[in-house]
């Protein structure tokens, strides 16, 4: 069954989940402070999340090959859960103190991500479910 559900593109679903939630917190917080004196905005990089993702996704399909799996890594080395584990590193700090204008843009952009991934997802739990359902 984890084979299964590792073959699945939810596990890449389940990074951008998570990286647009924490997103959607970084850029309220900026919202929440907009009028703070001395506030910089901050941000989490999505091209820089991306980039790691694309590493990570890499790296597990060259285990998988060296191993000659189709499914988890035996010894439990899943290099996409480690992707959203630190956040920090890709955090950024804006020198230039941006207006609510384009804190709600970044927001809406980044709920569309987030919507996207939710949906994709609930169609492979769908597809997963019809599969199961099958074989019984």
């Amino acid at each position: 069954m984890p084979d299964l559900f590792q073959a699945t593109s939810v596990p890449l679903l389940e990074q951008v989940v998570n990286f647009s939630q924490a997103r959607h917190n970084v850029l309220a917080g900026n919202i929440a402070n907009i009028d703070t004196p001395g506030y910089r905005t901050r941000d989490l990089s999505p091209e820089m999340f991306q980039a790691k993702l694309k590493e990570a996704l890499q790296e597990r399909d060259a285990l998988r090959r060296s191993q000659g799996l189709r499914g988890a890594h035996p010894e439990g080395i899943d290099p996409l859960a480690a992707t959203g584990r630190n956040l920090e590193s890709i955090l950024r700090h804006d020198g230039v103190n941006v207006g609510i204008e384009g804190q709600v843009t970044e927001i809406a952009k980044n709920q569309v991500q987030h919507n996207m991934a939710l949906s994709i997802m609930n169609s492979q739990f769908r597809l997963l479910n019809t599969a199961i359902s099958e074989r019984v």
